[in-house]
């Protein structure tokens, strides 16, 4: 269910602002998107698994507050990084 070592290189590697950023709103968005989209595919094979689906309603929280705090700070970079995650249809 967790997004391999790989795979959180790469996308830290793609959103970061500088190099060794780890701790950016884009790029912990980023990182936070790639473990909902794991998990919201572990959730349709597995209907009856409520504790994970806890973990996913605290991560799309956490999501969410971050966004709207980079909404609030810098909205061109939101209204980038929205639509390079795809979020809004």
């Amino acid at each position: 269910m967790a997004i391999s070592v790989e795979q959180k290189a790469g996308i830290i590697k793609e959103y970061q602002r500088k190099k060794g950023d780890t701790g950016s709103s884009e790029t912990q968005i980023a990182i936070l998107t790639a473990r909902i989209n794991d998990l919201t595919i572990h959730f349709k094979t597995h209907l009856k698994d409520t504790h994970s689906r806890r973990g996913l309603l605290q991560l799309v929280s956490r999501r969410r507050r971050l966004l709207d705090y980079l909404q609030r700070t810098n909205l061109e970079l939101y209204r980038s990084l929205i639509t390079r995650l795809s979020l809004r249809k």
